[in-house]
């Protein structure tokens, strides 16, 4: 990404800021001065799977829209305790082809059910150590309802639908791959 240094012998430092962000495929760039009455849009899904550390702000900047006041955001991190034992780290695996068409479909079903703009599902893949995000989930819509509705059946409908598999590892040298007791395929004990 290019930058702008801009420096200011008020202060004496230097700032750093981005000339612009990086269009994502399917979204649309409007020139300034136009009147935001004027904006159209086209409604994006950002669907991401990577090993890389997640950003909350990348993610929720990739949902900003001039037509939206509200952008709902839920953040799943990795805990350091699971059943009084100790953990250090998680793992996740996905089978990708699947993933990304069972999320195409969690956007779509979204959007049959609320009237929002843009969505982003951003999950990691491999290891996340404790306090690090193992998924964010943003939806912009004009009011907070829609937002908020979405963002909460888009995780519970993750969870339940789409194979991603999580092992958990503990500091004693063990680890576990957890059943996702919401997931649609798992059987009842």
């Amino acid at each position: 990404m290019s930058s702008l240094e801009i420096s200011s012998s008020c202060f004496n430092q230097e700032t750093k800021l981005p000339l612009s962000l990086p269009l994502v495929e399917g979204s649309t760039f409007e020139p300034p001065g136009k009147d935001m009455n004027e904006v159209e849009e086209k409604s994006k899904d950002i669907i991401k799977f990577t090993p890389e550390k997640l950003s909350v702000d990348e993610v929720s900047q990739l949902v900003i829209s001039p037509l939206c006041g509200a952008i709902s955001l839920f953040v799943g991190t990795t805990r350091n305790n699971f059943e009084g034992k100790k953990v250090i780290s998680l793992e996740y695996e996905a089978y990708l082809p699947m993933a990304e068409n069972e999320i195409r479909k969690i956007c779509s079903d979204i959007r049959q059910k609320w009237p929002v703009k843009h969505i982003a599902v951003f999950h990691r893949l491999g290891l996340v150590p404790v306090t690090e995000a193992s998924v964010i989930i943003a939806v912009s819509s004009a009011h907070r309802a829609a937002s908020l509705e979405a963002v909460s059946y888009a995780i519970d409908a993750l969870k339940a639908r789409v194979p991603i598999w999580k092992k958990e590892i503990y500091e004693e040298s063990s680890s576990s791959w957890k059943r996702n007791k919401e997931c649609f395929w798992a059987t009842s004990d």
